[in-house]
């Protein structure tokens, strides 16, 4: 379910796998685990194109590498739990930041870091509405059907937001490599914390942001009206720099994922 010149422009796309973990275009059954990338793409429309080479290129525009693994966890995820799905945004976070709600001022950025952000410099709340109706509310539409879908079928489905973030952060490294951030459900995420511990990679909860950043606004919008079980999934973007180290990245977290999702959930999931 990709864009189309008749739907709105933010409307984003669904990807599929089912419980072979093999790619489908038709969802078939519900899935057990639904994965969101609000940050996938670096791309521009319309009036929204003042952007440099540069920035684009930066984590101002995109969370670089996080498409790519979230489509390698979400196919290894249907198989150990019996079907995925990914709903992924289309274009950049320079126009609208999606996991953001519409009163943040940091939902249309002039400044992300150390890049400046011209198409936003002078934004009106006019301007701004027009970016929430054309990017914000179709793609989170498109996520609410999506696990409307699935609770009518008769599934719960965990949701995991996959992010990805700078090694250096104003001129400071992070030592964390992959950080699980909750907001009001806890389990799940702790469990992931629990279980990544053998992983080798310094994992932090409630790193390199939290909450109390208003980095869990998909999680507050979707999960926590139905009592989902869900988190969300930050990994340190030298890490996933190419398509090799994304499916290898997938490789390592997907039993951990499975594993902290059988524990918590009523899922059967396999870790391996």
């Amino acid at each position: 379910m990709t864009t189309t010149d008749e739907q709105p422009k933010g409307q984003g796309t669904v990807l599929c796998w089912d419980a072979t973990g093999t790619a489908v275009t038709d969802a078939g059954a519900a899935p057990a685990v639904i994965l969101i990338c609000e940050h996938a793409s670096a791309a521009l429309a319309g009036d929204w194109t003042m952007a440099s080479p540069e920035v684009l290129a930066s984590h101002a525009a995109s969370d670089l590498g996080a498409l790519g693994l979230a489509k390698a966890l979400a196919a290894g995820l249907a198989r150990a739990c019996g079907g995925a799905e990914l709903v992924h945004a289309p274009l950049s976070r320079l126009i609208y930041d999606l996991n953001r709600s519409p009163d943040r001022p940091d939902a249309v950025p002039a400044q992300s870091e150390v890049h400046s952000i011209p198409m936003n410099a002078r934004v009106t709340p006019q301007d701004k509405l027009n970016r929430v109706m054309q990017l914000y509310l179709p793609f989170h539409a498109l996520v609410q059907a999506r696990i409307a879908r699935a609770l009518a079928l008769g599934q719960r489905p965990v949701l995991l937001t996959v992010h990805s973030f700078t090694p250096v952060w104003h001129g400071v490294p992070r030592a964390v490599e992959f950080g699980v951030i909750h907001d009001e459900a806890q389990g799940l995420a702790r469990r992931i914390v629990q279980e990544a511990a053998a992983l080798g990679l310094t994992t932090r909860l409630n790193e390199p942001y939290s909450a109390a950043d208003h980095v869990t606004h998909t999680l507050r919008l979707h999960a926590t009206p139905y009592g989902l079980e869900n988190a969300m999934l930050e990994i340190r973007n030298d890490l996933i720099a190419t398509p090799e180290a994304q499916a290898a990245m997938a490789a390592k977290l997907g039993p951990v994922l499975a594993r902290a999702m059988a524990t918590q959930t009523e899922l059967s999931c396999r870790a391996s």
